[in-house]
């Protein structure tokens, strides 16, 4: 291209680079001082110019027009958080066992630990927190990575530092949250005590005149899946979810490291 915009042919560049020393084939890129050394042999005036400086891709990502006439309902996005010991992968692994279908990418999704289920052909995407800090510093650069946020709080453990600290990230992003009690079938399971502890974290329970709704489960036996997914189904019917299928695509790249 090089050549036929200075009227040479591709032979007549080649010798001139080799000739101070640079060994290019025709199908070579050249860079800036390599086009400005062929500019002053041919006396010619070279400018160049990056393409992308037209393009302002940031701008244009934020400012695009959203026709509403094209939305339709969409999943929830949910994300799972709470203490390391309390059970949250299990619980996890307990709804993708129990409702993703075989046969579906569950050998990618397992991976990334995001999924879609469906509950009564309806359906939910679960997100595995890579890390509280890591969700609170994507929501504080702009990114809306949920719409809901489950917080899993073991049955005979109660709150701990870190459901402490799941609770300020999690009342933080302004989502709707869900408080999933796990490993309510062992016999030392006290959910009176986990809600009191709660409340006391002001998630205050809805049946003790409070509006965080708290959903007992065992993530061993399955016990209280459908209810923590048909509250999640309620939560995102209230939000009224929607979207455009035909807009451009925006992602939030989200890494979890083993």
């Amino acid at each position: 291209l090089i050549a036929e915009a200075c009227g040479k042919t591709a032979s007549d560049v080649i010798s001139v680079l080799f000739g101070l020393g640079m060994l290019v084939t025709k199908n070579d890129f050249l860079k800036q001082d390599e086009l400005e050394i062929l500019g002053e042999e041919f006396d010619i005036e070279v400018t160049v110019k990056d393409a992308l400086e037209d393009v302002n891709y940031v701008d244009d990502y934020l400012e695009e027009d959203i026709d509403d006439s094209n939305f339709i309902t969409r999943p929830p996005v949910v994300t799972i958080m709470g203490h390391v010991d309390h059970g949250k992968t299990s619980l996890l692994d307990k709804i993708r066992t129990a409702k993703v279908a075989k046969g579906e990418a569950g050998g990618i999704t397992q991976h990334i630990s995001a999924y879609t289920i469906k509950q009564n052909n309806k359906e939910i995407t679960f997100v595995d927190t890579p890390g509280h800090a890591a969700f609170s510093a994507m929501r504080s650069r702009g990114a809306k990575v949920t719409d809901i946020i489950i917080i899993v709080v073991a049955a005979d453990d109660g709150v701990k530092p870190q459901t402490e600290e799941v609770i300020s990230h999690a009342r933080a992003s302004g989502c709707p949250i869900i408080v999933a009690v796990n490993k309510i079938d062992k016999e030392s399971a006290n959910m009176d005590m986990v809600k009191a502890q709660m409340a006391e974290k002001e998630m205050t329970p809805v049946d003790w005149g409070g509006d965080i709704e708290f959903i007992g489960v065992s993530a061993l036996n399955g016990t209280g899946i459908d209810d923590l997914l048909e509250n999640i189904l309620i939560q995102a019917e209230m939000l009224e979810l929607k979207a455009d299928p035909q807009a451009k695509a925006k992602a939030t790249p989200i890494i979890i490291i083993p």
